[in-house]
């Protein structure tokens, strides 16, 4: 379906429905004064996840060194500032709200030693100290390429290590910021896979911005051939005050389309959908 402005299908008009658990999951972030990439990235799933007691954790503070044309986070200069105190923090609150899988990702920081990874790592291992059943996935920015930073993740011991690719080849200067690319998403998958064997790797694209079925094919076989394990498939929709526009929706039987190519590429699952999200339904991969 082609895109027309503010004239968003059916499929995907979202009515929240409220749930006590939303409350509980506000209230804990609050307190604990942490980040939410639901709110922060204007997620459309945030009560569906918040009501059953699911949130994905944003480290590293809310200013982005970059900046992505179809993301809603702030970009800036945080000038090298981080919270050591954040980890320990991220896993009172995975204790408290009874999460069994916990995702940590960040803003990419281009500002600091390695990208941040010490403290995707302290994270990680903050978690296991305090709640060692659950487990845990690092959905991390590109560290630039830097392999001691994918190494420094990977020895944490994360269940899942995650980096979206995000879109097809001949979108990427269309939506990602200049200094990431294709390329050097796929090789910290890559070398992800390389370095962990036995870690699953994950990675997530948006449809809706311009690409057909050769790029999609493509981006699935270049990231099976990378070692991705997991893919998540969803709608881009435009986040409020961005310029990069959608090109069109895609109709619910059209994912069920494009999961059956993805898993025919040889992913182990594959999650597509209008509503899906780099996050969605993360727990269920390890079931």
């Amino acid at each position: 379906m082609t895109a027309s402005p503010g004239d968003r299908p059916d499929w995907l008009k979202i009515k929240a429905a409220h749930d006590p658990r939303h409350d509980l999951v506000r209230k804990v972030m609050k307190e604990l004064k942490l980040r939410t990439v639901c709110d922060a990235s204007q997620c459309p799933n945030l009560s569906e996840c918040w009501g059953s007691g699911t949130a994905t954790f944003m480290i590293l503070g809310d200013t982005c060194t970059r900046s992505c044309r179809f993301c809603s986070v702030r970009s800036g200069a945080p000038r090298g500032r981080f919270d050591l105190t954040e980890p320990s923090r991220v896993a009172q609150a995975v204790q408290r709200l009874g999460i069994r899988h916990a995702v940590v990702t960040s803003v990419t920081r281009d500002d600091l030693i390695m990208g941040g990874a010490s403290v995707f790592a302290a994270t990680t291992e903050a978690i296991r100290s305090l709640t060692p059943k659950v487990t845990v996935e690092t959905l991390v920015p590109d560290f630039q390429g830097n392999r001691r930073a994918i190494e420094m993740v990977l020895n944490a011991r994360p269940e899942i290590f995650a980096h979206n690719l995000e879109v097809v080849r001949n979108a990427q200067a269309i939506a990602r910021d200049h200094r990431a690319s294709y390329e050097r998403s796929l090789a910290v998958l890559h070398l992800a896979k390389e370095l962990s064997p036995g870690t699953m790797t994950k990675s997530s694209l948006m449809v809706g911005l311009g690409e057909d079925e050769e790029g999609l094919e493509e981006a699935f076989i270049d990231l099976r051939s990378s070692g991705v394990d997991l893919l998540t498939i969803g709608q881009y929709l435009r986040p409020k005050g961005s310029d990069l526009e959608v090109q069109r929706y895609y109709t619910p039987d059209e994912f069920d389309g494009l999961k059956r190519k993805a898993e025919s590429a040889g992913f182990i699952r594959v999650l597509a959908g209008p509503m899906v999200r780099s996050s969605y339904h993360a727990q269920d991969a390890l079931v």
